[in-house]
């Protein structure tokens, strides 16, 4: 059916048109006077860009491309030259704590450094000219809100602590002893006490899982055999455990401690190390990087905190290390480089990917 087309008195047809010159003509004029009002020099669209509430300003900025590996792993871009390395999460997940080794991988001097995931802004948290490094996984407490670190500056390496919100130079010294040093730091969930590898000074072998309490009362108390070489200390969300990476018959493994430093179990097994454990924030997991005689190089690989089958993260043809899983468990984050052997390489970059799904 042909629907008639309605025709309009010519004095509506003339009135509609009136109206519409009448608004073009202000639209036109509102334009005209913006123009000359907003013909900004950089200096003043500056000014204009100050007066943006700062999250609001900080949001303008578009996200940065992501890089997607053929494992899925995506790139954090990251605008900080250097060894990106050891992330490790805030509490609420949207902030990301890491080391910058400014000469190339593990090659001092280290900053810190925290990179929000909102708005891609980067802070330089730590930084004095020494090595200032933190260690993937429990380093971030919610309770104290604190960060805490090891540093290189003389005498010798000792553990220091600063404010989520602070600046370079407001960390403050927690251990200090004169012939013995410390690496490696993480917190007990109510950040009232740390465990950290300790060495003699100038001995790089033997090291000592100690526990200390961050008021710097009480005593130093070793958790491990002075015998044995166990180092990268991380404890779990619940309190009740610690794990660490241990040297037996040439290779490193991951074990697990009661807080008090008894009942000592061996967690991993098989070929190749295995280091730079953490737990899941569930403490039913422990993830960490691992080589072998079937890998080209060390991949991201997860296991349940009783033991058992190891279930591989990642599978790169590069070197996978550090891990650190996210707050809701679906996520790691991990450095990685193209080289098998990241020494060889000028550093690492951060990369996130998935939790597995079977986890």
């Amino acid at each position: 059916m042909n629907r008639q087309i309605k025709r309009y008195p010519p004095r509506v047809i003339f009135t509609v048109s009136r109206h519409s010159a009448y608004l073009f003509f202000i639209i036109s004029l509102i334009l005209v006077l913006f123009s000359a009002d907003f013909s900004l020099s950089a200096e003043k669209e500056s000014n204009l860009l100050l007066a943006i509430p700062p999250i609001l300003a900080a949001n303008l900025s578009a996200p940065p491309p992501v890089e997607i590996r053929p494992d899925s792993a995506r790139k954090i871009n990251i605008p900080v030259n250097g060894s990106l390395q050891n992330p490790a999460w805030s509490y609420d997940a949207n902030l990301i704590l890491f080391t910058v080794f400014n000469k190339g991988y593990n090659i001092e001097p280290a900053d810190l450094y925290i990179y929000n995931l909102e708005d891609y802004s980067v802070k330089k948290l730590v930084s004095d000219g020494s090595g200032n490094i933190n260690l993937p996984g429990s380093v971030w407490n919610k309770t104290s809100q604190s960060i805490i670190f090891s540093s290189s500056r003389e005498p010798h390496d000792e553990i220091f602590m600063i404010s989520e919100n602070g600046n370079p130079g407001d960390e403050i010294k927690i251990t200090n002893r004169i012939n013995e040093v410390a690496y490696e730091p993480s917190f007990s969930p109510d950040g009232k006490n740390i465990v950290f590898e300790s060495h003699k000074v100038d001995v790089e072998v033997n090291g000592v899982i100690t526990k200390y309490k961050t008021d710097g009362t009480g005593s130093y108390q070793k958790l491990t055999d002075s015998n044995s070489d166990c180092r990268q200390p991380n404890w779990s969300p619940a309190g009740d455990l610690i794990l660490y990476q241990k040297l037996d018959s040439g290779r490193w493994d991951i074990w697990v401690m009661d807080q008090n430093g008894e009942n000592h179990r061996k967690i991993t097994s098989g070929e190749g190390d295995k280091t730079d454990g953490s737990f899941s924030p569930d403490g039913k997991y422990i993830v960490y990087s691992a080589d072998g005689s079937d890998l080209e190089s060390a991949n991201i690989f997860m296991i349940k905190v009783t033991g058992g089958i190891p279930v591989r993260v990642t599978n790169y043809s590069g070197y996978d290390g550090a891990p650190s899983i996210s707050p809701d468990g679906k996520t790691i984050i991990f450095e990685s480089s193209t080289y098998e052997d990241p020494d060889l390489s000028k550093g690492t970059s951060l990369y996130i990917i998935d939790t597995p799904q079977i986890f």
